[in-house]
């Protein structure tokens, strides 16, 4: 099985990236999935998200759950029945699960040139350090893009805005840890933030 990659970055929380190698009848072939999972995944156009969305039920698997152990809120928050929290992501060839006793938020995504031209959407403050002309810039960008993914998972409020409600502390690429806070409707909360770089891509998560 082609699991990358197991991280604990506490005695509550585990992370799991999963590499996909395999065809999309591979991945289906072990699985049980439930009639809506099915349905679900029939009608996602993309090859990629189709495996993307099955590498997520192997990794579930590896912790112990099974599709049936999984569910989602009105906001599309994902849960688990037993109480545990979890977040999901997948990227082109990469599919991650954090599962955590508090509140977790995860997101892997591929570095690439063309973020720049969305920087303005969803930076805010971190203009203020960030240099467009560093040769790092590009892999910055997709560590707070990743970061405010995974705030915005957690939280799962509505009508919240990455450039507005997201902030990300300054950092250094080799550090792979920062702070983050969201600011919204008068209130604060901090949040430690992990991230990342391999293979061209660039996993993130924050735990509350």
């Amino acid at each position: 099985m082609p699991l990358y990659k197991t991280l604990t970055p506490n005695s509550q929380t585990t992370v799991k990236i999963w590499k996909i190698t395999e065809s999309f009848d591979d991945l289906l072939k072990p699985l049980k999935l439930r009639a809506e999972s099915l349905e679900r995944v029939s009608k996602m156009k993309s090859e990629l998200h189709r495996c993307g969305f099955l590498s997520v039920r192997h990794l579930l698997n590896l912790f112990g759950y099974s599709d049936a152990d999984l569910f989602y809120n009105g906001n599309g928050k994902p849960h688990l029945k037993d109480g545990k929290h979890i977040s999901i992501t997948h990227s082109f060839t990469f599919a991650a699960v954090i599962i955590s006793d508090v509140e977790v938020g995860i997101d892997i995504e591929k570095q690439r040139e063309k973020i720049a031209i969305i920087a303005h959407k969803f930076i805010g403050y971190e203009s203020s350090y960030l240099n467009a002309n560093a040769s790092e810039y590009i892999n910055k960008l997709t560590v707070i893009w990743c970061i405010k993914e995974s705030l915005y998972k957690l939280f799962a409020t509505p009508r919240m805005l990455f450039k507005a409600h997201f902030l990300v502390i300054p950092f250094m690429l080799e550090d792979e840890q920062t702070v983050a806070w969201i600011d919204y409707q008068e209130r604060k909360y901090r949040y430690n933030a992990n991230y990342f770089e391999f293979e061209g891509f660039t996993c993130a998560y924050v735990i509350s």
